[in-house]
């Protein structure tokens, strides 16, 4: 002690400011790295053209005629019968989406996204439940007797009417021109037509489906639901459904018509 001051050798004295020097720069690195940490990464715009696909959350079947909007654009598009859209966007941007029977719902456009790869966006199904509705009635009992029983139509009844069970030769305009105009000119005429070449196609359906069906598809190819829609699709545009008569032709031609698909490049 001199003179009222406390004194310490010089020695200790550097030593003392070392360790404080040294514990001050450990919480300076602590900062910064703590910083670093919590801030999220940041993503520089770009533009991009996204490639996506809408599918349905609950059997992953494709959503035609979606409404994809823009969120920070809002330019917006329709996606085609097979739930595909493109669109000119940012990397940063979201996309709103919407269907009839479907949640409207937002999706983010992922930071590693490939322009060579094409999104999937899932629209989850809106399920409506109705509750249970009993109707009563009275009807008064009708005295049926000496009334003649009719004849039984087998004819289903969008089929009856048809002026001609086929198309009308050319000298029917002379001999019955009522009758021929009605085959060309009447709208219900046309319609019966085309109903009774959809029932034909279905009863043929139902005989090729129990050879031919996604099942079977994707047993065969390793292709997931929605892969095996789009290979679905693309035998049918080729008019092969017939040459499926039994599940040994069904298979064969599958096989076949896979490897030419492959080989397109789908």
């Amino acid at each position: 002690m001199h003179g009222g001051w406390f004194y310490q050798p010089q020695g200790q004295i550097q030593y003392f400011a070392a360790g404080v020097r040294t514990v001050a720069f450990a919480f300076f690195i602590l900062f910064h790295c703590v910083t670093a940490f919590s801030q999220p990464d940041e993503i520089d715009p770009m533009p991009i053209k996204l490639k996506a696909q809408v599918l349905s959350l609950g059997d992953e079947m494709p959503v035609p005629n979606a409404f994809i909007v823009n969120l920070r654009t809002h330019s917006a598009i329709t996606t085609d019968e097979l739930g595909r859209f493109t669109m000119e966007m940012l990397n940063v941007d979201s996309l709103s989406v919407s269907s009839l029977g479907f949640s409207k719902t937002t999706a983010h456009i992922p930071a590693n996204y490939n322009e060579m790869n094409v999104l999937i966006i899932y629209a989850k199904p809106i399920r409506f439940s109705l509750p249970d509705v009993n109707v009563n009635g009275q009807q008064k009992k009708v005295n049926m007797d000496g009334v003649p029983v009719a004849k039984k139509n087998d004819i289903a009844p969008e089929l009856r009417g048809d002026a001609y069970d086929s198309k009308p030769p050319v000298i029917a305009a002379l001999l019955t021109p009522a009758s021929f105009l009605q085959y060309y000119l009447s709208k219900s005429e046309r319609e019966k037509r085309e109903t009774r070449q959809a029932i034909v196609s279905e009863k043929d359906w139902e005989v090729i489906s129990k050879y031919y069906n996604k099942e079977l598809v994707m047993q065969l190819t390793g292709m997931n639901n929605a892969q095996a829609d789009f290979f679905m699709i693309y035998i049918n545009s080729k008019g092969l459904l017939y040459q499926m008569s039994d599940e040994y032709n069904a298979r064969n031609m599958i096989k076949e018509q896979y490897k030419i698909y492959k080989e397109e490049g789908h």
